[in-house]
């Protein structure tokens, strides 16, 4: 399997989700702006979304993928089928119930995670609701990992990929038919995301009966693989809880702010996303069944070429990112999400907080690469130990951020973004600290070099976008198409820029081509 090709191809999926997902986010901004029921619909879509990735994506990945490919490697299609079907049954079993917590307890999480609208009873009252409709999302999202998790093993990545498509789809068919048959027009929303969870899971059941992994209801505790995975989520779920638990106290801190700084937040959150599920998403996916395939043979040497392929990889593609993202955020935030009500003042606050996430944007991709390295050994509980670490530094920096924002009378959001993203970093160099103290990982030679290059090529990039854009306040008043033609151009100046200087210094796409065992 060729490494490269098939980050390709993921990414490629990847893409057209991001493409649809900003159309969506466009839609979002548009027609409800930063106001009280775009805002009481972020938190009823993050809490789905973050027990999602405590029980499904996190905790239940980690667990799973490395055991499952152990079972596929050294023991028979039977075995394997059979871990498949207990470990599914149990998982359906667990998710159930927790829907139907979310479900009837829906007032009391929303006043958990965003005590601060308890002061507007409507806007409290729209949240439960709408946190009712997208709770089922918990169950259909959790098995649509489960079944990416089988699929990734077995080398079809593109079709877990290419599930987020039909969750945008739904929301952008949503947006278009079915707001103007609610008194609430946010409600179209949460139907949205309920639908799209059962689709995505609908569509990948025909390629798991065609690898002969579509799981069956078959519920034992007698399986010894379903007690390994059970003993490895224990420490992941609490590993993944941590950065969870981050991310309900940022929302906690920014329900109390002015009316705007969850919607402002959300929206950096969504342009961030695009370097991060590019790359991010994919090179994770790569890395978590390549590493545990070569753990599983006990090949040392090629786990480590893995990783180092990963980091170069992740370096060079993250670092610009972070740094357009950062320069030209009001030209991005403009063209993407100006108009209808969402203002000029919403352009120039999520700015703020879309730098502060720009500056962790390596630490959150290098996790990405670092963390599975752990995983795929199954050792789950040195991530846990550095999530505390980073989750104690992370909300120490929250408070010293916010204070001093309130003193200096800066808005107060930007502190949250920007203590997730130092945060990060913290957390990836603790990761690869530990991996070069423990011999998991030796870098191959040429990283002086490498880096120097990247620092070159990052300088003209850098120089191309600033004196590009030109003023800011040009980009808040022109509209139409001049904005997006002038933002197209730098775009592509600044990708032509980057990739030319690299091409100059030496840097060549083969050289990042690499095969994994199939």
């Amino acid at each position: 399997m060729n490494l490269l090709k098939t980050l390709a191809s993921i990414s490629s999926m990847t893409l057209l989700s991001r493409i649809l997902g900003f159309v969506r986010d466009m839609m979002m901004a548009r027609i409800f702006g930063a106001g009280m029921a775009n805002e009481a619909f972020v938190i009823a879509y993050r809490l789905p979304n973050l027990l999602r990735r405590m029980f499904a994506e996190g905790a239940f990945s980690q667990a799973f993928v490395p055991i499952f490919s152990e079972y596929k490697s050294r023991r028979g299609h039977e075995e394997t089928k059979l871990l498949v079907d207990h470990v599914t049954t149990l998982l359906a079993i667990i998710l159930f119930v927790i829907t139907l917590v979310g479900i009837v307890a829906a007032p009391v999480l929303v006043f958990v995670t965003a005590p601060g609208f308890v002061a507007n009873q409507e806007k409290f009252n729209l949240t439960v609701e709408l946190l009712r409709i997208t709770s089922p999302y918990i169950f259909f999202i959790s098995l649509v990992s489960v079944a990416a998790g089988i699929l990734n093993t077995y080398n079809k990545y593109w079709v877990s990929a290419f599930a987020p498509v039909l969750l945008n789809l739904c929301f952008i068919g949503a947006m278009l038919w079915l707001v103007p048959y609610f008194k609430q027009p946010i409600m179209a929303l949460a139907w949205a995301v309920f639908l799209g969870g059962f689709i995505q899971l609908a569509f990948q059941i025909p390629f798991l009966k065609k690898i002969g992994m579509l799981p069956r209801w078959r519920f034992s505790l007698k399986d010894e693989g379903v007690w390994r995975v059970l003993k490895q989520m224990g420490p992941a779920i609490f590993g993944v809880s941590i950065s969870q638990i981050s991310l309900v106290i940022n929302t906690i801190f920014a329900s109390f702010m002015v009316l705007g700084s969850v919607s402002w937040l959300f929206y950096a959150d969504r342009l961030m996303e695009i370097p991060a599920g590019l790359l991010g998403v994919a090179i994770s996916t790569i890395l978590l069944t390549s590493l545990s395939k070569y753990h599983a043979e006990s090949n040392a040497e090629e786990y480590s070429r893995i990783l180092d392929w990963g980091l170069r990889l992740t370096m060079m593609l993250t670092l610009p990112a972070a740094l357009s993202l950062g320069l030209i955020a009001v030209p991005l935030l403009s063209t993407f999400f100006q108009g209808g009500a969402f203002l000029a003042h919403d352009v120039l606050m999520t700015r703020n907080a879309l730098v502060g996430y720009s500056i962790g944007l390596i630490g959150m991709l290098l996790v990405k690469v670092l963390a599975p390295a752990f995983y795929a050994r199954q050792d789950i509980r040195t991530p846990v130990k550095v999530g505390i670490i980073t989750l104690v530094a992370t909300q120490m920096m929250n408070l010293i951020f916010i204070s001093w924002l309130k003193y200096e009378g800066q808005p107060q959001h930007a502190g949250l973004a920007l203590a997730i993203g130092l945060g990060a970093c913290i957390n990836s160099g603790i990761l690869y600290y530990l991996l070069r103290k423990r011999g998991i990982f030796q870098p191959e030679p040429g990283w002086l070099k490498f880096s120097i290059k990247l620092l070159i090529a990052l300088l003209a990039l850098g120089l191309v976008l600033w004196f590009g854009m030109g003023a800011e306040q040009q980009w808040l008043t022109t509209g139409g198409w001049p904005r997006v033609l002038h933002l197209s151009g730098l775009v592509v100046a600044g990708m032509v820029v980057y990739f030319a200087v690299l091409a100059v210094l030496g840097f060549r796409l083969g050289d990042f081509s690499r095969r994994s065992a199939d």
